[in-house]
């Protein structure tokens, strides 16, 4: 259990991190997407989202820091929720339902976020 406990990190704390990596890779596009949303200082949250992210993902590969892990990605899921994938406010139904998608999923990584903090530290296989 305790090897499907750490894949099951590996799995969640990687999108977060892989995420983090997109974000920094595609800076641009997506400073200028966020920008279209409406985020003001769009680069700056954007570097800072990713940072978020990559932290967070990391801590919980590592088992490190875990509080503060789920702290960072709570910080990062609950706005990107509501400013970026703010499906309640598209007209047209195909985007609509894509931002449902993403919005629903976003809830859904937060529920999982939490639900670590619920797990007795030290991790196994954790640093």
């Amino acid at each position: 259990m305790e090897y499907l406990f750490l894949l099951g990190r590996i799995l969640f704390g990687g999108f977060f991190v892989m995420n983090a990596f997109n974000h920094f890779a595609n800076f641009g596009g997506i400073s200028r997407y966020a920008a279209s949303k409406g985020v003001p200082a769009s680069k700056l949250a954007v570097a800072v989202t990713g940072l978020l992210i990559l932290l967070g993902g990391a801590g919980i590969i590592l088992g490190y820091q875990v509080e503060l892990a789920v702290l960072f990605l709570a910080l990062f899921l609950l706005p990107v929720s509501f400013v970026m994938h703010a499906f309640w406010k598209v007209a047209d139904p195909m985007q609509r339902m894509g931002e449902m998608v993403n919005f629903n999923k976003n809830i859904a990584l937060l529920g999982a976020a939490l639900a670590f903090l619920f797990i007795p530290e030290p991790w196994p296989l954790s640093i």
